[in-house]
């Protein structure tokens, strides 16, 4: 590990298979590749954190595989709601969260941390300071209370959305919280913390 911090970063587009194998060590046998891409990382994960308070973010740029299935409901027309049930979905991601060292993940960020600062330049913010926007998402995350029942759904057009104008005008990134459903979003919620303390507790260069 010393020695691999020693050596120069490699250029942002020729950066995966360095930044793989760090988060490989740190996620465990076989978590990175059930759940993340490997293409593009550094720049699909500075796109899709800072596409998360707004009102979407791009699917084809994220750097996780989709979670699959179906959005579970329960009741129809004016008693469809969000059902319990979905959360199971997502149990396996917040299952592999949850057992995420936070120390060790944010080491591995600080390590490659020139790379997407870069990669948020080349967003378009050539004043900006990525782990700032990070941290911004974060505490966007953290400030939203998730419902503790079932949020009641619409079909206004062919998808289901929420039918509390409120919640239906929320940002992506609170939205996924909300299909999580209480539970998992209390954990994802802790993880993010523990992750925001870590962050606060370095000062990052470009």
């Amino acid at each position: 590990a010393t020695a691999a911090a020693s050596e120069p970063l490699p250029a942002l587009d020729a950066s995966d298979a360095r930044l793989v194998h760090a988060l490989a060590n740190v996620l465990g046998p076989g978590v990175f590749d059930r759940f993340f891409r490997p293409e593009a990382l550094v720049r699909r994960l500075v796109a899709t954190i800072d596409n998360l308070p707004r009102a979407s973010y791009a699917q084809r740029l994220s750097p996780v595989h989709p979670v699959g299935g179906l959005l579970v409901t329960q009741g129809a027309e004016a008693s469809l709601a969000l059902a319990p049930g979905n959360a199971a979905r997502y149990a396996p991601w917040v299952r592999a969260l949850d057992a995420l060292d936070a120390r060790r993940v944010v080491a591995v960020y600080a390590r490659f941390y020139p790379l997407f600062q870069q990669a948020y330049v080349e967003l378009g913010y050539p004043d900006g300071y990525f782990n700032d926007r990070l941290v911004q998402v974060i505490d966007h995350l953290l400030a939203f209370p998730v419902p503790t029942e079932p949020p009641r759904l619409v079909v206004r057009r062919v998808l289901p959305e929420f039918a509390d104008p409120a919640l239906e005008a929320q940002s992506a990134g609170r939205k996924i919280l909300l299909r999580l459903g209480p539970g998992n979003a209390a954990v994802v919620k802790a993880k993010l913390r523990a992750l925001r303390a870590e962050l606060t507790q370095r000062t990052l260069a470009p």
